[in-house]
């Protein structure tokens, strides 16, 4: 096992705290954000088995990080529940010294026969997507015309399982269920749960992204509070994506994901691995570190590994938020290709 260290900083003194892995690129769902179905068809070929990491693989990378001094990993896709034997790789995390935080971030369909066995094998919570409470806006959403009803049944089951707290992710799109939130809002508030509400983001090149659709948070934050009094939360820590604001009747929190209006890039402690093993440092990234080759050669050692995480890292210098951001057209500041959300997860 890696030695733990005392923090991994990258070029503008960011450290390596939090890593996300996508466990596969298949998915149930079509989110026209994610993985628009006119192009992600039945005949759309996914990776094969054998092009994933295994679960001694993502369990021997979780290690390595663990001892660069990660503290969080979140299981992400695709969606992860389509997965099989989930709760076996769950089970060789949970038992890694030093991991405080594990995690999964899931559409929700299958959680309901799911969330007692990954609770058992030592999950500590989850983040459900929900784009509307309006079966015709959700239907739209995710592409397939589920319904509401599986998704609200997959909460309840999470909350019985005490998979908490949990967070309830939703993208808004501004034409498309930006006139649906307050039922949202009015659905979770008083509740345990906590509703983070996700500007449209430019992720991948598939989804068609315009900046007219992008429905900025301050203004949310204002119509909400005109119903529904409420005031910034002192987050726990910088490195937190979401700013969080408190209803001032006591019933609960919100959060707003503004990497679009108001990016984070600053603060971003974030590290991703895609299905295939490569090592992304940006969630608009390009490019990925390969590192399957070093976690299946039998002759590579952790330090190995541990060395080009490291290279990596102490070289990064992501700031694609605030370089957007900057930009005074209304596309992403270059033409290039970025990875995909479906392959390495939000």
């Amino acid at each position: 096992m890696a030695t733990q260290k005392t923090g991994l900083r990258d070029l503008f003194g960011r450290l390596l705290q939090d890593v996300r892995i996508s466990v596969t690129d298949r998915c149930n769902f079509r989110c026209p954000y994610c993985m628009p179905a006119e192009i992600f068809g039945e005949r759309y070929q996914f990776l094969p088995q054998s092009e994933i990491l295994s679960f001694e693989e993502i369990t021997r990378l979780a290690h390595v990080f663990v001892g660069l001094g990660v503290t969080k990993i979140r299981i992400t896709g695709g969606e992860p529940l389509l997965r099989s034997n989930l709760p076996e790789l769950i089970q060789m995390m949970s038992n890694i010294d030093g991991l405080e935080d594990l995690s999964l971030t899931t559409n929700g369909y299958l959680l309901p026969q799911m969330a007692h066995s990954l609770k058992e094998a030592g999950l500590n919570r989850v983040t459900i997507s929900l784009d509307s409470l309006d079966d015709d806006v959700f239907g739209e959403m995710n592409g397939r015309g589920f319904g509401v009803d599986k998704i609200l049944e997959a909460i309840d089951v999470a909350e019985k399982e005490e998979l908490t707290p949990i967070k309830i992710n939703t993208v808004v799109k501004r034409g498309v269920n930006d006139h649906t939130l307050m039922d949202l809002i009015e659905h979770f508030k008083g509740s345990n749960q906590i509703l983070r509400l996700i500007e449209y983001m430019d992720v991948g090149t598939l989804n068609g992204w315009q900046m007219d659709e992008v429905v900025p948070s301050k203004s949310i934050v204002e119509s909400i509070n005109e119903k529904y009094p409420i005031s910034p939360k002192q987050k726990t820590k910088n490195s937190e994506t979401a700013d969080r604001y408190q209803y001032n009747d006591g019933t609960g929190e919100l959060g707003f994901i503004s990497s679009v209006s108001e990016p984070f890039c600053a603060s971003c402690t974030r590290a991703r691995v895609s299905t295939d093993g490569k090592l992304f440092t940006c969630l608009f990234a390009s490019d990925g570190m390969d590192l399957m080759p070093l976690v299946r050669d039998t002759s590579t050692t952790d330090k190995d590994i541990e060395n080009a995480i490291t290279s990596v890292w102490e070289h990064r210098s992501d700031q694609y938020s605030e370089e957007r951001t900057a930009q005074t057209n209304e596309q992403s500041p270059s033409n290039k290709s970025k990875v995909e959300m479906y392959q390495i997860g939000g």
